[in-house]
């Protein structure tokens, strides 16, 4: 399908209840943990949510540690220039979600297309998660593929409270490469701010703002022309000791093997970060889908399986094998 024709239908799906205006769609979602009807011994996860257009909630499933796992749905087909979304996440004490979206995101171009706004304008996403105490969350969206002269910029503030767990994996696509397409004069922008509330005070575990644009995107201290870039980042519910950290480095690095492109790791002061340049979306799904496992093996949580929702999936990514049989494997005191 034709850029033009993919925008068209985005636009006529908003037509009739926005007047094509840009959009403000917003969600809130808040977990709540409760004990198992059937095993009193046991806890899951509930949700209560509240959206307005284009999103919506699909069917909630639950994992075998009572993970509730939330679908995002973006009805509108992608966004173009100020669209605005806003996603607002409550995970109560003892509360375990995985939230993620039903297909990729897209940013369709909009530098040039109006005279009013030559240089384009920004669709946005605001993201904010507080998380009470023993809470876990995992942020795992699909892809964001920017289009040809697409502008996009996120927000993503993270509140965590003691023994909090935060993950989170993204991968963007810079242009569409299979149709020959660059940015030009498109850009993503990217800001993570995560802060805990600690026994001295509050305390700021990671600020990290990031812009990929056509410049970085041909420099060869940016991206070298790769056009994927992906981020992944565990705020951990608790210190890992000196140990801890270099098994879980040394096989975050051994599960890059025959993967396709640039990948780097890095211990934070309480969690891992890692990143991915290089030309597939699917690599870096791959590897962050092994660092994904890794992080639930050291808090003896069950081992994740791909949502439904996934489209690619790399086969024995989760299987068993990888992890159990693996000796170095660190452990840590269950979430």
């Amino acid at each position: 399908m034709s850029v033009a024709k993919e925008l068209n239908r985005a636009r006529s799906q908003r037509a009739p209840m926005t007047g094509d205006k840009p959009w403000h769609g917003q969600c809130s979602l808040q977990l709540i943990s409760k004990t198992a009807t059937d095993d009193l011994q046991s806890r899951l996860t509930v949700h209560q949510s509240q959206c307005t257009a284009p999103f919506k909630i699909q069917r909630a499933n639950l994992d075998h540690d009572g993970r509730c796992q939330l679908p995002l749905l973006h009805t509108a087909g992608g966004l173009v220039g100020g669209d605005q979304l806003s996603v607002n996440v409550k995970a109560g004490a003892d509360s375990r979600g995985l939230v993620t979206s039903v297909a990729a995101q897209k940013v369709y171009g909009s530098v040039g297309r109006s005279k009013q706004h030559p240089k384009g304008r920004w669709a946005s996403q605001e993201c904010h998660f507080e998380l009470e105490t023993n809470a876990d969350l995992e942020w795992l969206p699909q892809e964001l593929v920017v289009f040809q002269g697409g502008l996009y910029k996120q927000r993503m503030q993270v509140e965590l409270q003691p023994k909090a767990s935060f993950l989170c994996a993204e991968v963007v696509r810079l242009g569409r490469t299979a149709a020959g397409e660059t940015l030009n004069e498109g850009a993503w922008r990217s800001s993570l701010e995560i802060c805990r509330q600690t026994p001295i005070g509050r305390q700021w575990e990671l600020v990290d703002q990031l812009e990929l644009n056509s410049e970085v995107l041909q420099s060869l201290h940016g991206m070298g022309t790769q056009p994927v870039f992906g981020s992944f980042v565990w705020a951990a519910p608790n210190p890992l000791t000196a140990d801890v950290m270099e098994i879980l480095l040394r096989n975050c690095r051994t599960d890059r093997a025959n993967l396709e492109g640039s990948m780097a790791c890095g211990g934070l002061d309480q969690g891992l970060v890692a990143r991915y340049i290089g030309p597939s979306s699917q690599a870096a799904r791959q590897w962050f889908s092994r660092l994904w496992a890794r992080t639930r093996q050291l808090r003896r949580l069950s081992t994740p399986q791909p949502p439904r929702e996934w489209p690619l999936q790399e086969e024995g990514t989760f299987s068993n094998e990888r992890f159990t049989k693996d000796h170095q494997s660190p452990s840590a005191s269950p979430h």
